[in-house]
């Protein structure tokens, strides 16, 4: 295994190379670093957060509060390493496929400015006393009938995004799954689709509150459905 060069090496390497050398060696995946260890790392380095920014064209993850809601505005977290830049050849930038803003306001128009994972929209508060929703267009792989597989573009908010960072959405099992409903099971399903939402209908409602009541009135519960099935049964 060839070791991993030194990041305190000014003359040798640019500051981006260097970035990746210092976040492999002294802070290590999986963990958090602040703007100001970063900037006292490399003093010198007038641009030094636009240096580590650039290595994410190189596949390398560094979240910030936005992609993780769980860090503060001054943290990120080193997530996973990218293409180790400090070999030859490999810190050529790759080409960046950037959204054009026709894409993006397309995007969120046919998605009803919410996010698809959730329905949350932006500005609004999570409830949970966080930070209110963003919103973006994430790139999600689907994996067509055919077996290829496609970018597609989908509105998401910031903590839906990273929730399902790496998904891939498998088109052809759902549509083998829409196959094997019954007829009653479809048509719920096609009038969900048409209102654009899904309504608790009332059996749904009396099986959550019975999944919610203590033992004692769950046992309750459960005698008086099955006497009223008993009679039915009867008659």
């Amino acid at each position: 295994m060839t070791a991993v060069p030194s990041w305190r090496e000014k003359g040798k390497r640019g500051s981006m190379i260097r970035c990746a050398l210092w976040l492999v060696t002294e802070v290590g995946e999986g963990k958090i670093f602040t703007k100001t260890q970063l900037r006292e790392a490399f003093p010198e380095v007038a641009q030094i957060d636009r240096r580590m920014r650039d290595l994410r064209s190189h596949g390398w993850e560094i979240h910030t509060s936005r992609e993780d809601p769980a860090l503060k505005q001054e943290e990120q977290r080193y997530v996973k390493k990218g293409l180790e830049v400090w070999l030859p050849g490999q810190a050529k930038p790759k080409p960046k496929a950037s959204l054009t803003a026709t894409q993006r306001s397309s995007t969120f128009r046919t998605d009803g400015h919410l996010c698809r994972s959730c329905g949350v929209s932006a500005g609004e508060p999570y409830g949970d006393g966080g930070s209110d929703a963003q919103l973006d267009i994430a790139r999600r792989p689907v994996k067509m009938a055919d077996g290829t597989v496609e970018i597609q573009l989908v509105t998401e908010c910031n903590r839906c995004r990273v929730g399902r960072r790496g998904d891939v959405e498998d088109l052809g099992e759902l549509l083998e799954a829409v196959r094997a409903l019954t007829s009653l099971e479809r048509k719920v399903l096609g009038g969900w689709i048409k209102s654009g939402r899904r309504t608790q209908s009332p059996l749904e409602k009396l099986w959550g509150t019975y999944r919610s009541l203590p033992e004692e009135s769950r046992t309750a519960f459960a005698e008086e459905v099955a006497r009223e099935q008993k009679a039915e049964d009867a008659e």
